[in-house]
């Protein structure tokens, strides 16, 4: 536990907006409309298609001349480091510090740190520097991995799939802090969401109704090396019971389902747990009360033209 909390900062589109307003929410509890956020809640920023970095606070001070006195006292023992500034875009009410003071920024701390500087290889140690409301805070720098970009290119795909960035952000909605959490995807098609909340240590199983999805979402689970089980057959038989569900709900516009049919996928799904992320391009707030489930947060997730809306039900 880190007893002076965690800088994140963001980036998204205009349209994914909302997307991570949600997922902000279901992290830390709240969300702000500006790009930098502060927590005592720690996340890995690779789990999030929005987060940029993590700064893990070790020092703050009023200026910069405290934080080289603090940083002075920290020893690596030799071990490679570098120091970066965060401070790349407007960070809230701080205006973006241009190139060349960044780099006399993290010069003039680096020449404090107690190590063996290394600004061509990756070091054993990077470190970050920034600026907030006119105070500074300095700690260990995580960068966020574009792990969900990886996942674009699967052996099967469906055009009307949710992207690889919406499938990450709906399962960290369901699943915000895994431990201890099972899962389950009871209308998973290909697989887009196991495969972001398998890449991610969820706990989560799959199921299908269709034998040809169930095969090309074991497919594609296998083709990134995850391990995940993906069963054929429809909602009524699953007989376990889930902390929570995300159904990506089938819709009329590509598949034969009827509403009466839709509204019984979300009865099944009260059966076997007590929350579930539905993902709908139609609203169907009556269906999910009919069904007795209560919306409890919810998004638009748009694409072009196209909206999806995410509801979070308990």
């Amino acid at each position: 536990m880190n007893d002076l909390g965690f800088i994140y900062t963001y980036t998204q589109h205009t349209d994914e907006h909302d997307l991570c307003m949600l997922e902000m929410r279901s992290f830390f509890g709240f969300d702000v409309t500006s790009t930098v956020l502060r927590s005592s809640i720690e996340i890995d920023p690779s789990r999030s298609a929005f987060m940029k970095e993590r700064l893990d606070i070790m020092y703050e001070g009023d200026n910069l001349e405290e934080i080289s006195r603090q940083v002075e006292q920290y020893d690596l023992d030799g071990s490679t480091f570098r120091v970066v500034s965060l401070n790349t875009t407007d960070l809230d009410t701080t205006k973006k510090i241009g190139h060349p003071e960044r780099r006399k920024i993290e010069r003039e701390i680096g020449l404090r740190v107690n190590g063996t500087p290394d600004l061509v290889n990756p070091p054993a140690n990077t470190f970050g520097i920034v600026l907030l409301d006119g105070k500074w805070y300095f700690g260990k720098h995580v960068e966020s991995e574009s792990v969900w970009f990886l996942h674009q290119k699967k052996p099967h795909m469906y055009s009307t799939a949710l992207s690889t960035r919406v499938a990450r952000a709906v399962a960290n909605i369901a699943i915000p802090h895994p431990e201890g959490v099972r899962a389950i995807d009871p209308c998973c098609g290909i697989g887009t969401v196991l495969v972001e909340a398998l890449s991610m240590g969820i706990n989560i199983v799959g199921r299908d109704i269709n034998p040809r999805v169930v095969l090309g979402s074991r497919k594609n689970i296998a083709h990134f090396e995850l391990e995940g089980t993906v069963e054929i057959g429809p909602i009524a038989e699953v007989v376990d019971e889930y902390d929570v569900a995300i159904i990506d709900m089938p819709y009329n516009l590509f598949t034969h389902i009827t509403p009466e049919e839709q509204l019984e996928i979300l009865k099944e799904a009260r059966r076997f747990t007590k929350k579930v992320i539905v993902v709908t391009i139609e609203t169907i707030d009556h269906m999910v009360e009919e069904a007795g489930f209560v919306i409890t947060d919810r998004c638009v997730a748009k694409k072009g033209h196209f909206i999806r809306q995410v509801l979070v039900c308990e």
